[in-house]
């Protein structure tokens, strides 16, 4: 890997006053849990945090974002002349063809699956043949028509590359991309489909400064130090509109930001010119190209119309008012008070109630699952690849110390322990695990009340977070969990029940 490090510098120095970055930040942590944020502007990075647990190395879901990723794996593929756009998928998967195909079918190219035109009303992505489910979804329209958002297509992306290239998609972007522009192969993760491919359409795992280098490439027309990685047709075809999103975005948030149109994987925005990449519940890359700057963003936002809205109108109603064409005198004080700021951030820590009168009643019990279930994986992984990761928890006990407690848990045929901190701090676990590739998790616990044990699970390189709450009525205790994103969450969770062996 080639990797060369941005210059840091003031937000004075690149015409940015460093009162404008702190009222963004501050707009954007009354809309969203903030997890990082990243400022450039002509090249140099100006101001960057992390909220404490998360941090600048920790790879991060991206949710959606990754589409763009797996479109950079397709443009790097056009530019060497590897495919063209008006290709036809049917001509690339001939073996995964349904008996009939319609005209339509016939029709569908690259380019439409690039803008999300692949005419299907419908698009799911699940199981081990998942390519072939894709071929026999009807395409209902004239491909390249109608925009339908789906992460199955541009999971095809992937498939793509595999066909043209022999190369996984995330072999192919360690030496055509990654290794260009300086992000660190080894530190990115994959959630993959049952047959073992990237999910391309949202499976992948990187820092905010990845993908603050994925758009300065966009946003430098293509080119890296000299080498072209993309063509220049390419990049003006992915960020601009290629498709009509207003009427027909019917399969997400319906944010005005997605009303704006589509280019290749990437969104329009409201600021002239400016694009950005997308993941659910925050994730951004944004490039203002008439103000030469770039904004990444990683955090939990809620997953709605508003939760998708409100941290973009959080930058567009505070920075983007405040830029000078050229450098702005310094401002060493409010520098330094932003600077300050900016290594001090956190996300709220845990409560401290450590308290219960049955501790001593329930320290060291086996309960065992009797009806349900348990995990302390993160529950909505499977909406991707469409498989349960865990068959779940099946029995477990609790051992308190102080300030601290012990979980012992038998899952999948493995006996497993953590720690769990009660002091109003979380303990770091990593769990190794081949089947997804999250592995570190803050694990705290408090009395909600006198007999409800509530355990948070933060899983570090995600979004997400969730809770169990363990309620003891001896001999049993009911599990009740909360996804605290609310991605799959019913109405009214039913709980599980635990019984003292």
């Amino acid at each position: 890997m080639i990797r060369r490090e941005y210059e840091r510098v003031s937000p004075e120095s690149v015409g940015i006053p460093s009162a404008a970055i702190w009222e963004m930040v501050e707009a954007l942590e009354e809309v969203a849990e903030m997890h990082g944020v990243m400022v450039m502007r002509h090249g140099k990075v100006c101001a960057e945090g992390w909220w404490s647990p998360y941090g600048p190395g920790v790879p991060h879901g991206l949710q959606s974002l990754t589409k763009t990723y797996a479109a950079t794996a397709i443009g790097i593929a056009y530019t060497e002349g590897l495919l063209t756009l008006d290709e036809k998928l049917v001509d690339l998967f001939p073996a995964y063809l349904p008996a009939e195909v319609s005209e339509n079918l016939k029709k569908l190219t690259i380019y439409d699956v690039l803008i999300m035109g692949n005419g299907m009303d419908s698009c799911t992505l699940g199981g081990a043949d998942w390519i072939r489910t894709y071929f026999e979804t009807p395409v209902v329209h004239e491909p390249g028509t109608a925009f339908y958002y789906n992460t199955a297509g541009s999971s095809m992306l992937g498939a793509i590359i595999k066909v043209k290239t022999g190369k996984s998609l995330h072999a192919y972007l360690c030496e055509k991309l990654f290794d260009k522009i300086g992000i660190d192969k080894n530190n990115i993760g994959w959630i993959r489909t049952q047959d073992g491919m990237e999910v391309g359409g949202g499976g992948m795992l990187a820092t905010t400064e990845d993908n603050l280098r994925l758009m300065d490439l966009y946003r430098q027309g293509g080119v890296w130090e000299g080498e072209r990685l993309l063509a220049e047709d390419f990049v003006r075809m992915a960020t601009t509109k290629q498709i009509d999103t207003e009427e027909a975005c019917t399969n997400g948030p319906l944010a005005i930001d997605h009303l704006l149109g589509y280019g290749f994987q990437m969104w329009m925005c409201q600021p002239e010119g400016a694009y950005r990449s997308d993941g659910a519940f925050g994730q951004y890359g944004i490039v203002f190209p008439e103000q030469d700057m770039i904004i990444s963003i990683t955090e939990t936002s809620a997953a709605d119309d508003d939760g998708a809205q409100r941290p973009l109108d959080a930058v567009y109603n505070t920075i983007l008012k405040h830029l000078s064409d050229g450098p702005l005198p310094a401002d060493p004080a409010a520098e330094a008070a932003l600077r300050h700021r900016m290594s001090h951030l956190a996300i709220e820590r845990p409560p401290y109630r450590p308290y219960s009168p049955i501790i001593g009643q329930i320290d060291g019990a086996v309960w065992k699952i009797a009806d349900g279930m348990t995990f302390l994986t993160p529950y909505p992984l499977d909406h991707l690849s469409k498989k349960y990761l865990t068959t779940g928890i099946r029995e477990f006990r609790f051992r308190f110390g102080v300030n601290r407690m012990q979980m012992d848990y038998l899952e999948d045929g493995e006996r497993k322990s953590v720690e769990i901190a009660m002091d109003g701090t979380r303990a770091l676990n990593i769990l190794p695990n081949s089947r997804t590739p999250y592995h570190k998790v803050y694990l705290s616990a408090y009395w909600a009340d006198g007999q409800t044990l509530r355990l948070t699970c933060r899983w570090i390189e995600s979004a997400y977070e969730h809770t169990l709450d363990f309620a003891f009525d001896d001999p049993t205790v009911r599990i009740t969990f909360h996804d605290l994103i609310v991605l799959r969450e019913p109405a009214d969770p039913k709980p599980v029940l635990a019984v003292r062996a």
